[in-house]
């Protein structure tokens, strides 16, 4: 496989636009994308049980196939009540309207304020235009990108060509938003963060079960500040329009498409609001994988951890707290807890005692957690199984963002 320069629009057969409508003041707010073909539809969607007024429009309609999508930034169109809903399926069918195909092939998703209603002569216009201005290529890809952002600092992107067995040549595009209310659990057929992957591979119906797994190790293994969203959705299309075989269980395809959603899920974990560092957790031998991943999850989530690395304060004792208040068995006399940054990879804990004991070593711990990229790695003595996850640094402007959100 091979990271290459692209969007959502990389592989064949989709088309994408970004515009602005007026729901934001002056930024692009409203975004498209179209299959020429129908294309499968794999959704994960958020657990939370307020759910947005889309988010119970799609699970309750739970399609198969799709030919587009609309996304609009702004506004969640959660905590609407009967109207939110309706105009959820406006949107919907709005969107086929313009495009001449029927609503049921239409997916709708929205992000944003929560608890006000949608401008809806605002959200037609945008969708009228939106159909008119549908191409692909790389103007497309980021102005489609940049329409579903909200807080993020910038667009977020990824394009991988894949080599599958049979020796055809498959792509995968996509893209993502996120910057706060970020602890996605999202669940197959069950800030808030959205993405979106296309590719032109052939998939079979049953590609959910391995959907799941991809984001129980990609978007589910990250979190900003352990508020799940009301809108989270994680939307896979394949319109098979590469040919070729099933790449359902092709390994290099898998490989592609897992590092394709845990290079957004990483890029939506550094993007976190006011974040200054991204904070990689990786726990090993674990007894189980569900133990693996609440440990993890346990140790990103905790405030004194995520402070005490925005501070660069080597106090490891907040790790093994939150590594303890996980659902993960272990021994503390048989963890050993390191440290990486830069180049700088620091051994702090062994058979429940600390490595250094000096200030001059503190210093050096200190010098590790000076990096953009911090790397947690717990070694748990307790089995084979292992889990990573990324989140990051807690700040004051992460507070202050949130302190003005609505007004």
């Amino acid at each position: 496989m091979e990271r290459i320069d692209g969007g959502i629009t990389t592989p064949q057969g989709f088309l994408a636009a970004g515009v602005h409508c007026g729901v934001k003041y002056r930024s692009l707010d409203l975004g498209m994308i179209y299959s020429e073909v129908s294309a499968k539809s794999f959704i994960g969607y958020t657990t939370n049980k307020v759910k947005a007024a889309p988010v119970q429009v799609m699970m309750e309609e739970d399609p198969k196939e799709l030919r587009a999508f609309i996304i609009n930034s702004g506004n969640a169109n959660a905590l609407t009540g009967k109207r939110g809903y309706e105009d959820a399926k406006t949107m919907k069918a709005q969107a086929a309207k313009a495009l001449e195909i029927e609503p049921e092939e239409v997916g709708v998703i929205s992000t944003g304020l929560i608890g006000r209603f949608l401008d809806m002569p605002k959200i037609i216009y945008g969708i009228d235009k939106a159909s008119r201005e549908l191409t692909h290529g790389r103007e497309a890809d980021q102005t489609a990108a940049e329409a579903i952002i909200t807080t993020d600092t910038g667009i977020k992107e990824v394009a991988y060509r894949v080599k599958l067995a049979d020796g055809s040549h498959i792509m995968i595009g996509g893209m993502a938003k996120g910057s706060g209310m970020i602890a996605p659990h999202l669940k197959v057929l069950n800030g808030t963060t959205l993405s979106f992957i296309t590719t032109d591979a052939v998939l079979s119906d049953n590609f959910n079960s391995v959907w799941q797994e991809i984001l129980n190790d990609s978007l589910n293994m990250i979190s900003v500040d352990g508020d799940q969203s009301t809108n989270d959705m994680s939307v896979l299309l394949a319109n098979g329009m590469a040919g070729g075989d099933c790449a359902d269980d092709d390994p290099t395809f898998l490989e592609a498409l897992r590092e394709a959603m845990r290079e957004l899920a990483r890029t939506i974990a550094l993007d976190g609001e006011g974040a200054t560092k991204l904070i990689e957790v990786t726990v090993n031998q674990a007894k189980t994988k569900p133990q693996a991943r609440s440990a993890v999850m346990s140790i990103l989530n905790s405030p004194l951890v995520k402070t005490a690395i925005y501070g660069s304060d080597p106090n490891y004792g907040r790790i093994m707290m939150a590594l303890g208040n996980s659902e993960c068995e272990f021994l503390v006399e048989e963890v050993h807890l390191t440290i990486k940054g830069g180049d700088l990879e620091i051994p702090i804990l062994e058979g429940g005692a600390p490595v250094f004991e000096d200030q001059r070593s503190v210093e050096v711990v200190r010098m590790a957690m000076d990096n953009k990229l911090v790397q947690v790695i717990v070694d748990l003595g307790a089995g084979e199984e292992s889990a990573t996850g990324w989140g990051c640094d807690l700040s004051y402007d992460y507070v202050r963002i949130n302190a003005e959100y609505t007004t």
